[in-house]
């Protein structure tokens, strides 16, 4: 094994140790492997999956007995082996256990970590509400996060009782069962089943899966940010940003043609500085209750954008990039539908027919990427042919986790319920693919909200999902902090937002305020975009107000500012891997309070930036990590850190601190001449 890593036989059992810190202790009366049988039941109601376990069998692995450097479980002396645990040191990680079981009845496994009083730990994939995950169960599976998010709040009451919808606080659009702890490893489970990470227990972490995994994975560094490293090269990392993303914000605007490029060509003249425009609706339109949504048939409609491709390369002339919106399902009453149903495409049920999913008051085909003629019809005839051929930059891959799991059988012959987690990296790879085949790696960016182990070799940008267009805590702004930091750990190196929040609903409208504190946020984060939402002509929208305008000008040139310092990050994310939005404790080590802190954010190694997340407030309180001397973006103001300070912040001059020594202390300090 590895320098700092041994298994020592102990009376009755073994332990795993990793630098004199007992990372796993099986013994006879203790034991840490547990295997089982149950039968779930998962409900799906519009990406929102209702989940129960009927278990049968939970039986401790009491007896093990090592034979070299694999181990061998039973139940006791007496019984034939169950299962058996092969330690091995792999060229990607620092020790890797794996797993092997003859009794195909099991489908249920727990493996019970060490734990110490004052552990912290962090991952579980993209969380929303907790970036440390001590003290709480975390159940990893992709679906709808939720609306509301909190069983105390209103909407979150008002979600569950007419679309059971409301979620709770581990509802993720991006699980991943990994985890880093302040012990200085990480923890990978290598399966696509559904699995909980459990850190109620004083004494121990639980990690359950259903089914026997594959492997556990561990890896180990003298600093967090060297398991960072390790974790980007286990999972895969992104491209280098593209060059015109760094030219201003992209605007999502979905009103048509004349709508969205007029009030483009506004906002230009009012000196707002644009990357891009994003018009989601560049399919369609449909109506629904829940509000204006996308006609689902991935090909430009030429009724509501009669001159896009014209327009596309006028845009383009002027460095300016036009972006889309696409999914991997096509609705019943698209004309896609019924080429891909006579191809035969889709998934089946067990009627041997199309395989439907309700998105609700419309039906959608659940297209077989795990058929190869799936993935490259749908690369071949939607992504290259009618997005790629006619200039589009860039879109919006949404939908990577609605795929049920009963009813349903994939042409690879794997169970849904296994399929289920494994399908957002699948959705990323298709998309991925279909760019790499044009040559167009680097220079066209698409994003995500779903995702799952490996989504980071295929998927080039995070978003954040479909926030509330509020500052509630469990769905509001500060949620998109938590998101960027906790995925980030774990490879997912860029992340960004919509703007100003997505779903409105029960009477919850996005205000200015709302929207003027995202903006501050999404300045010091690697892309700014802005989403119109779900219901457009209910909410604010940025140019609605000419001193929102004119806020929003003035922080996208704050952005373009810091593109030399964005640009070197991004460097740093390619080599490296380490993501441009860091939680506090990566670069201080040695303050365990910045261990805690999830709504402060390091945007690279040396800027401090902490956005204003709460209502009507003129001034916020801010945790500056110790041994470093900070400077005050806004006055100069040098204080010491180790210390909590509470400083103005009025809109457009969000709590922001840069190190006294920094190189970049020049290009900081030259914030504040931007008008």
């Amino acid at each position: 094994m590895g320098f700092d890593m041994k298994l020592n036989q102990i009376e009755n059992g073994f332990e795993l140790i990793y630098k004199q810190k007992i990372l796993l202790r099986h013994t006879t009366q203790h034991p840490a492997f547990f295997v089982g049988i149950g039968q779930e039941k998962i409900d799906i109601y519009r990406g929102n999956f209702q989940i129960d376990d009927s278990l049968s069998e939970r039986i401790p692995l009491k007896y093990s007995e090592i034979k070299g450097e694999t181990i061998c479980f039973s139940y006791d002396k007496n019984t034939p082996i169950q299962l058996t645990v092969e330690f091995i040191k792999q060229p990607d990680s620092d020790l890797t256990l794996n797993i092997h079981t003859v009794n195909l009845s099991l489908n249920r496994f727990w493996v019970k970590f060490i734990a110490t009083e004052n552990e912290q730990v962090w991952g579980g994939g993209e969380q929303m509400s907790y970036l440390n995950m001590r003290g709480r169960n975390f159940p990893l599976w992709t679906s709808e996060p939720g609306v509301g998010r909190d069983k105390t709040t209103e909407i979150t009451f008002l979600s569950d009782k007419y679309n059971k919808a409301g979620g709770d606080y581990y509802h993720t659009n991006y699980p991943q069962p990994t985890f880093i702890s302040s012990q200085h490893y990480a923890c990978h489970i290598n399966s696509t089943a559904y699995s909980e990470f459990d850190f109620r227990h004083k004494d121990y972490h639980e990690l359950q899966t259903w089914e026997i995994p594959q492997a556990i994975e561990i890896y180990t560094g003298n600093s967090f940010l060297d398991i960072v490293e390790k974790l980007s090269l286990r999972f895969g990392r992104q491209p280098k940003l593209p060059e015109w993303i760094y030219n201003g914000i992209i605007l999502g605007l979905k009103g048509g043609e004349e709508n969205s490029f007029s009030r483009l060509e506004n906002a230009i003249a009012k000196g707002i500085p644009v990357a891009g425009i994003w018009c989601e609706d560049w399919a369609g339109i449909r109506q629904t209750t829940f509000g204006k949504r996308l006609f689902w048939d991935w090909k430009w409609n030429p009724k509501r954008y009669p001159n896009l491709d014209k327009k596309i390369r006028e845009l383009k002339e002027r460095n300016i990039r036009f972006l889309a919106y696409v999914s991997p399902y096509l609705c019943t009453d698209g004309e896609l539908y019924s080429i891909a149903q006579e191809k035969g495409l889709f998934a089946l049920n067990t009627k041997q027919e199309v395989a439907l999913v309700d998105f609700g008051e419309f039906h959608c085909g659940v297209l077989d990427f795990t058929k190869q003629e799936t993935r490259e019809w749908f690369k071949q005839e939607i992504i290259q042919k009618n997005m790629l051929d006619i200039g589009i930059s860039g879109w919006m891959a949404d939908f990577g986790e609605y795929l049920p799991t009963e009813n349903l059988y994939l042409d690879n012959g794997i169970d849904a319920k296994i399929m289920h987690n494994a399908w957002p990296p699948l959705w990323a790879r298709v998309n991925a693919e279909a760019v790499a085949e044009k040559n167009l790696t680097g220079e066209v960016l698409f994003f995500m909200r779903a995702g799952f182990t490996g989504s980071q070799k295929y998927c080039p940008m995070l978003w954040a999902g479909d926030q509330c267009v509020d500052f509630s805590r469990h769905d509001g702004l500060n949620t998109v902090i938590c998101g960027a930091l906790s995925s980030g750990l774990l490879g997912n190196a860029y992340h960004h937002s919509d703007i100003g929040g997505y779903t409105s609903l029960f009477n919850n409208r996005r205000t200015k305020e709302v929207f003027e504190r995202w903006v501050d946020m999404a300045t010091f984060t690697p892309m700014m975009r802005t989403h119109e939402g779900n219901r457009p002509d209910e909410n604010f929208q940025f140019d609605q107000d000419n001193s929102t305008l004119n806020h929003l000008a003035r922080m996208v040139n704050i952005y373009r500012h810091l593109v030399p310092y964005l640009k070197s990050l991004v460097n740093e994310a390619y080599e490296k891997g380490y993501p441009i939005q860091r939680p506090l404790f990566v670069h201080f080590e040695q303050d365990t309070n910045t261990y805690d802190i999830q709504d402060h954010y390091m945007y690279g190694s040396d800027l401090l930036v902490a956005p204003v997340h709460k209502q009507g407030v003129t001034e916020w309180t801010v945790y500056l990590p110790a041994d470093e001397t900070w400077i005050n973006v806004w006055n100069s103001q040098e204080i010491q850190g180790g210390q909590s300070i509470t400083v103005p912040a009025p809109i457009g001059k969000p709590p922001l601190f840069y190190r006294k020594n920094s190189k970049w202390t020049d290009l900081f300090a030259a914030i504040t001449n931007i008008s």
